[in-house]
């Protein structure tokens, strides 16, 4: 399939299903490549017969709207925000939950993939951060729409790759090495739940005092998308709590209760309902 074909069927799909183009510019080539191996697997010969087909089987979109789904994701990605959860953020909102007398601190990481995100946060909790909280419990809620994905955090077994940004010292304490692989110790895997959900569609219940929605809707939702999707987070929010999108990412311009945090890329500080 040539790559002016596939541009051009994805500037014809993507409004469809409610993306935005400029979010798949740096990866319309993986897109691409999964579109191909369907058209291959139907016997198509090229993306105008794809598109008689979906316009002719409306279950053929949600297999499109698969091919979509972008999992880039390794432990502690983009280290810095990773460093200012542990030493800013994290510390902040646990001394807020202690002020309030109460005993859990729960953090949501939607789009979760292999479930790289939530480890890395228990990870930093139990070996960094605990010991000066220890009156509270850290429970952290995955969620994805992949199965696969979920089946692969679940089994939490990783190559080096994914590791290389993950401080050593954690590295040592936190995986055991069998067979090539990294897996991650029992005892980390503790106080994280995975669910199966579609953020488009389902939200864990609330609330939340840090909820982590990185390179996914404010990346490739349009923009009503988007919007629906900050209404529904906003609503399981703790006032005071703390939003973190991706650190090239941008809220809505009428974002109404979120206030930018510009100690770090991507953080807004939830004032609560306006």
């Amino acid at each position: 399939m040539k790559d002016t074909d596939c541009r051009e069927f994805l500037d014809w799909a993507l409004p469809r299903l409610g993306f935005r183009r400029a979010g798949f510019r740096r990866v319309r080539g993986q897109v691409c490549k999964r579109i191909a191996r369907r058209l291959h697997a139907l016997d198509l010969p090229d993306p105008r017969a794809y598109r008689q087909l979906l316009d002719a089987d409306p279950g053929e979109w949600a297999k499109l709207d698969s091919f979509c789904r972008i999992t880039i994701s390794r432990f502690c990605r983009d280290r810095r925000v990773f460093e200012w959860l542990e030493q800013i953020a994290l510390p902040d909102l646990a001394s807020r939950a202690l002020a309030r007398d109460r005993a859990v601190l729960r953090c949501w990481s939607a789009g979760c993939g292999g479930g790289e995100e939530p480890y890395t946060l228990r990870i930093l909790w139990d070996l960094c951060l605990a010991s000066r909280f220890a009156a509270l419990h850290f429970d952290i809620v995955a969620t994805d729409a992949a199965p696969a994905m979920l089946a692969r955090a679940r089994r939490a077994a990783y190559q080096a790759g994914t590791l290389r940004e993950l401080p050593k010292s954690l590295v040592a304490d936190a995986f055991i090495r069998v067979q090539g692989e990294y897996r991650l110790r029992r005892e980390f895997r503790a106080g994280i739940r995975f669910l199966r959900q579609d953020i488009r569609q389902r939200m864990p219940r609330g609330p939340f005092d840090l909820v982590l929605c990185r390179n996914l809707a404010f990346t490739y939702f349009d923009e009503a998308g988007q919007r629906r999707v900050l209404r529904r987070i906003a609503r399981r929010m703790i006032a005071g709590g703390i939003l973190l999108i991706g650190r090239n990412e941008r809220l809505p311009t009428d974002a109404s209760g979120f206030r930018e945090d510009h100690a770090t890329p991507g953080a807004y500080r939830y004032r609560g309902p306006a």
